[in-house]
């Protein structure tokens, strides 16, 4: 895990492709929101946001 962040942030550094980094956070935030919302008991009131 350690190898790809560094990666990735090397990728930003060189190829100035900083226009990614919302996009990037945007799908973490969102895959993050979806395992939240597939194991706890929150779930009905999530996916209605969806």
């Amino acid at each position: 895990m350690s190898e790809f962040l560094s990666e990735m942030v090397s990728f930003f550094m060189t190829r100035k492709k900083f226009w990614l980094l919302p996009v990037v956070l945007v799908l973490l935030l969102l895959g993050a929101l979806m395992v939240f919302a597939g194991s706890s008991a929150l779930a009905p009131f999530i996916y209605t946001l969806f």
